[in-house]
């Protein structure tokens, strides 16, 4: 399910205030390294509820 584009403009990283992308199920920050999950369409911004991004998705978003 994608997020409405006017809520992820708003939305930010809670670590790093940084960009967010959405990434199928999740809101990933490349700065923090994390992935926050959405459970059904509502975004967790919890720190300790993310994930850690590996080195090949924080690579994937550079593209």
């Amino acid at each position: 399910m994608k997020l409405d584009r006017r809520i992820l403009d708003i939305l930010v990283c809670p670590v790093t205030k940084g960009k967010l992308v959405q990434i199928d199920n999740e809101l990933w920050s490349k700065q923090a390294g994390l992935a926050f999950p959405i459970n059904d369409g509502i975004p967790v911004m919890i720190e300790s509820d993310a994930r850690p991004l590996s080195q090949e998705e924080i690579e994937s978003l550079k593209k």
